[in-house]
């Protein structure tokens, strides 16, 4: 048989198999199975009766014939038990065994191409469902926000599931490479959603499906509508193109509605595992309420915390790293680190950015407070050591007075001792 031949019929059996239904298959293989069973049973009995073999011997030459092994051991030796076996066995008992065989292969085959195509029903729990696919460049975000979901240790091994019809071929071999699976359907499809496991998810993403049209907004608030049928928005995040769409998002219990920022998928993994810091990310990335500003302050040796505690103590912001002198950024580095450096980097509020000359009256005046402090604390010190040398001095005046009326008292007595 040609190569060309075996392709042919590979494709008929695949077209044969996917074409019926799984219920289909599978009553046919179980009615398959049945009938063998049955006819086992009869030649088993036959071998018995006609042969006067135990019940295990007829059991064990009547499969090691239908499945043309014949080790030989055992056979029929009378007639009648021979020609039970011819048309129990050889005409019809081989020829069920390959129609089980051959309903079992379209069943495997048909599962094969459910799951390639993303219509496998995974019933996946504790998993995290991701819905939507970008417009652009949707394989190279999948790679890197599943990337990214697995470097978290705790979702290392979570089962990750992708809901939409952006792969009706199956997914890149990329991302099926990450352990990540496909469902071929609308998310808005309540069967859909069912099908993925929507209820039964850790975490749920809500991608806008074109980050740069206001329309993808209308989308994913139905969208959310159905998850909040399913009561699940309380584990949701959503994407949300047009920022005055956001109250909506929040009135149906979303846990969290970001901008769609291809660029930095991480976002998305920082508001799974640590809720509410994807808001200070997206102020940064925005300037819309808070926003990193660098400084160019000189710093010789003071204390990271007292940096901090100064900017802090002023009102003018949160000291998040600073820029060595050799031009290296060290961020969030130790309270009793000593920094030397030639900028400082600030987070700062958007409508009211502190001057530089503000920064360095703040760092100034804070240090030049300290420095009183500490020696006001020193003259303390020297006061108090100061005390307790005069108290020691009149405690030593007072113990020798005290020996010396003592040694006063004991020669008197003895002058008036008689005796002596």
């Amino acid at each position: 048989m040609s190569k060309f031949t075996r392709f042919i019929r590979h494709q008929q059996r695949v077209r044969h198999a996917v074409y019926q239904t799984e219920t289909n298959i599978k009553r046919a293989v179980w009615r398959t199975a049945g009938v063998m069973l049955g006819l086992v049973l009869l030649h088993t009995s036959a071998m018995v009766y006609l042969e006067g073999m135990s019940f295990w011997q007829g059991f064990w030459l009547t499969l090691t014939t239908i499945t043309t092994v014949g080790f030989g051991d055992l056979s029929p030796q009378t007639l009648a038990g021979q020609a039970a076996t011819i048309g129990l066995i050889y005409i019809c008992g081989i020829t069920l065994m390959t129609f089980l065989i051959s309903d079992y292969v379209d069943f495997r085959i048909a599962r094969r191409e459910k799951i390639r195509t993303g219509h496998w029903n995974w019933n996946m729990e504790e998993h995290i469902l991701i819905i939507n696919a970008p417009r652009y460049n949707c394989e190279s975000y999948f790679i890197r926000l599943i990337s990214q979901i697995r470097e978290n240790t705790d979702y290392a091994e979570t089962p990750i599931q992708l809901l939409n019809v952006d792969f009706p071929d199956g997914l890149p071999n990329s991302i099926r490479g990450l352990g990540a699976v496909h469902v071929n359907g609308t998310p808005s499809n309540p069967a859909d959603l069912k099908r993925a496991g929507a209820d039964r998810a850790k975490h749920i993403v809500v991608l806008a499906r074109n980050e740069y049209t206001s329309d993808s907004d209308s989308f994913t608030f139905d969208v959310a509508h159905r998850l909040n049928e399913l009561h699940v928005c309380h584990k949701t995040i959503i994407e949300c193109v047009i920022d005055d769409n956001r109250p909506r998002m929040k009135e149906l219990g979303v846990k969290s509605v970001l901008r769609p920022i291809r660029s930095y998928p991480e976002i998305i993994v920082r508001s799974m595992d640590a809720p509410g810091s994807e808001v200070i990310i997206e102020d940064m990335f925005t300037r819309a309420n808070d926003h990193p500003h660098r400084y160019p302050v000189w710093l010789e040796g003071e204390p990271w915390a007292d940096i901090v505690n100064a900017l802090i103590q002023a009102n003018l912001g949160t000291a998040l790293g600073f820029v060595t002198k050799e031009g290296d950024v060290v961020a969030h580095p130790k309270g009793d680190e000593h920094v030397h450096a030639q900028s400082l980097i600030v987070l700062v509020k958007t409508e009211f950015q502190p001057e530089e000359k503000q920064v360095t009256q703040a760092l100034e005046d804070y240090f030049q407070k300290q420095i009183s402090v500490n020696r006001s604390l020193h003259e303390s010190e020297v006061d108090e050591n100061s005390d307790d040398a005069l108290d020691n001095n009149d405690i030593k005046d007072e113990n020798m007075e005290h020996a010396e009326i003592e040694q006063d008292h004991s020669i008197q007595k003895e002058n008036d001792d008689p005796v002596r």
